[in-house]
């Protein structure tokens, strides 16, 4: 018997500040009922925004420093207004769905916040992921987590990481690769 999951999508939600300025997060989301479920960590400035401004945007990209840089301080990415509500998106997504909130659980420690596709645009084409892409979004994740797995986990995930990363990485792989093994670091975990 098929067992009936939802599957969840890497990409970067962006949200709008008090100030205007973006906020962007990497998330794992879910589209249910034809609805998106996007469920930030309390407390973070993802549920703070969506609670503020009941909008933002959902952005399939394949420059994964993105990802990386979100988690690692680096996120200034150029970004441009939506069409259809008050909200940004990153102005190199390869396409983006701008989301109207219509419903919240706000439950602990993460809230689900329901949101409905009211314009998506594509911008270009997709090509695929290669493996070092996949390694870094991987180790995006761990990195996201350092506080809560064992440090003998986040090497051995890590040291299988790094077999894609020497076999398939360009340069913007290995930038964003080099930030998030820096964070690593500064958590006092060696990986080398």
């Amino acid at each position: 018997m098929a067992r009936l999951t939802a599957k969840i999508h890497e990409v970067i939600v962006t949200t709008k500040n008090a100030d205007g300025t973006a906020h962007h997060a990497p998330m794992g989301i879910s589209e249910v009922n034809n609805y998106f479920q996007i469920k930030p960590f309390k407390p973070s400035t993802t549920y703070n925004n969506l609670m503020n401004q009941r909008s933002c945007s959902i952005n399939y990209i394949d420059d994964v420093r993105v990802f990386a840089g979100a988690l690692t301080g680096h996120r200034q990415w150029p970004i441009s207004p939506c069409e259809k509500v008050d909200g940004l998106y990153l102005t190199d997504a390869l396409s983006h769905s701008e989301i109207a909130i219509q419903n919240v659980d706000d439950d602990d420690p993460r809230a689900c916040f329901y949101g409905a596709v009211v314009n998506e645009q594509q911008h270009g084409l997709f090509r695929g992921y290669n493996r070092a892409q996949s390694a870094v979004i991987e180790a995006a994740i761990l990195v996201s987590r350092l506080s809560m797995l064992p440090e003998q986990k986040i090497r051995d995930e890590i040291n299988y990481l790094t077999i894609g990363m020497e076999k398939t990485a360009g340069e913007r792989e290995w930038e964003a690769w080099g930030w998030l093994m820096e964070k690593v670091k500064q958590a006092g975990i060696d990986v080398e």
